[in-house]
């Protein structure tokens, strides 16, 4: 039986190899530059924050205009646009501040 189990193991290690190396691996970042990842990761990031805003955006006019004329309501809608536009406001201004500073110090790796 040992004879049986040994001649099976080293059977996988003569195969297996030649299997593994039979199959290439891609790379799903698609480049192998650290910066450029980073780069696609910041652009993905600034599209879901543009995503979000415009959802908030929404509520808050939904909240508004659903009101029905109680204050407390209608400030919480007009709440919830200002946050919305001084959010989106907040991280284009990061987006360029950070876009230039790199681009002083060093070039920006562009996709």
């Amino acid at each position: 039986m040992k004879k049986f189990f040994y001649s099976i193991l080293a059977a996988v290690f003569v195969v297996a190899p030649s299997i593994v190396s039979a199959t290439t691996l891609t790379n799903p970042l698609g480049t192998t530059d650290i910066r450029v990842f980073i780069g696609n990761l910041i652009k993905a990031l600034l599209g879901l924050s543009g995503a979000i805003a415009l959802l908030m955006f929404v509520w808050g006019g939904a909240q508004w205009i659903i009101s029905g004329g109680e204050k407390d309501k209608i400030e919480k809608g007009k709440k919830t646009v200002i946050w919305a536009a001084l959010g989106l406001i907040f991280v284009f201004l990061s987006y360029t501040l950070l876009y230039n500073l790199l681009n002083i110090l060093g070039g920006v790796v562009t996709p």
